[in-house]
């Protein structure tokens, strides 16, 4: 197998081949090596768990994972290891490339980071902006412990504070660019507060119903950030903002009690198209969807509302032009997704692009278009 110098060389010509590094950003990306950065054992998934995959027990496998265009999964259940759930990753490396180019950062210019992780994002600033210019915010003690180490050993000069990324850090504050590497609903005023006026403020913004949206705001003198979606990646949201976990066993109670119907609106027309998906989680909140596979074609469509209670459920056979649904609580769920599909419809099917966000020191909302054309 090759080693990890000829590793990075293919994937790097890989991005830049696909366009997905932006200018000034290929020395960096040539230099810093992504290997360095990630943990001697990392996670696949595999079935309905995750396992452990150890650098001492099987390097090229290791490293094969460190070099694919893929995320790798850093640490399970906040570090318990459990392997449960996924709590940290290294982002897909055309997502880093991706983001770094939409930040529009030169060199020289300071930069806050929100969730430092494995430290490789942070590098690939330090490395094109310039030493002592990178700020880095990771709420994991241990995470930002071993981050701290690793840049330092590697030559990069970056402050990686321990701490709640959505207060910031003053200390350091004004910057010209922050970018977060974590999701968020609601989008911290600190960010802006802490940004100097016309600079940008680089942000994963989700909704309970979809996570996929990259959105670059512009900073006024008022502490007022106003911004459009650039972009579409997916990230774990930040861990104030998790909310709750859907667990079907759990949460799926009563199916003796569910109201019947059907319908011939598609699951795939309100859940597997971006745009759709998207202005869905826009008008209907607490609501988190589950696909569930049994077979070639067939699965189930969840909807679930773990605070109330409430779920749907939707069930495709392929070739089916009607879909039985179930729903049990007090909240109709696929009616209320059904509904936002046909105002997302009578709309124009407006695309990611047309959605903006505005977030003041007191209030964040959404608008299409312009922002007087603010969505209630």
């Amino acid at each position: 197998m090759a080693g990890p110098a000829e590793l990075s060389a293919r994937l790097v010509e890989r991005l830049a081949e696909a366009g997905d590094i932006g200018p000034g950003w290929r020395e960096p990306f040539d230099t810093v090596l992504r290997h360095r950065f990630i943990p001697d054992t990392v996670w696949v998934p595999e079935q309905d768990r995750l396992v452990p995959v150890r650098r001492g027990d099987d390097e090229d496998a290791w490293l094969e994972l460190c070099y694919a265009d893929d995320y790798v999964i850093t640490q399970v259940d906040d570090g318990a290891l459990s392997g449960h759930e996924v709590t940290s990753s290294a982002s897909r490396p055309d997502v880093v490339a991706q983001m770094l180019t939409a930040l529009q950062a030169e060199p020289g210019m300071s930069v806050l980071e929100i969730g430092t992780g494995t430290g490789w994002n942070a590098a690939l600033l330090a490395e094109r902006l310039g030493s002592g210019r990178v700020v880095s915010v990771e709420v994991d003690p241990a995470l930002a412990g071993r981050a701290r180490r690793v840049l330092r050993e590697a030559g990069h000069r970056v402050t990686v504070v321990t701490g709640d990324g959505a207060l910031g850090h003053r200390p350091a504050a004004p910057f010209d660019r922050v970018i977060a590497t974590a999701a968020v609903k609601r989008v911290p005023p600190a960010w802006a507060a802490q940004t100097r006026p016309g600079g940008r403020v680089l942000v994963p913004w989700a909704t309970d119903f979809h996570n996929g949206a990259l959105v670059s705001f512009l900073v006024s003198g008022d502490g007022t950030m106003r911004g459009r979606i650039v972009g579409n990646v997916a990230f774990m949201l930040v861990r104030e903002q998790r909310g709750k976990r859907v667990l079907l066993a759990r949460d799926v109670r009563h199916e003796a009690q569910a109201r019947e119907s059907s319908t011939c609106l598609h699951p795939y027309d309100v859940l597997g198209e971006y745009d759709v998906s998207l202005a869905i989680g826009l008008k209907v909140p607490r609501c988190k969807p589950i696909v569930e596979h049994h077979g070639p074609g067939a699965y189930t469509l969840w909807l679930v509302d773990p605070w109330s209670g409430s779920w749907a459920r939707l069930d495709h056979e392929p070739g089916a032009e009607r879909f039985p649904v179930r729903q049990y609580g007090e909240r109709d769920l696929w009616q209320e997704v059904a509904d936002a599909h046909r105002w997302w419809d009578a709309l124009g099917r407006p695309a990611a692009g047309r959605w903006g966000l505005t977030v003041t020191p007191d209030d964040q909302y959404v608008w299409l278009d312009a922002e007087e054309q603010r969505i209630g």
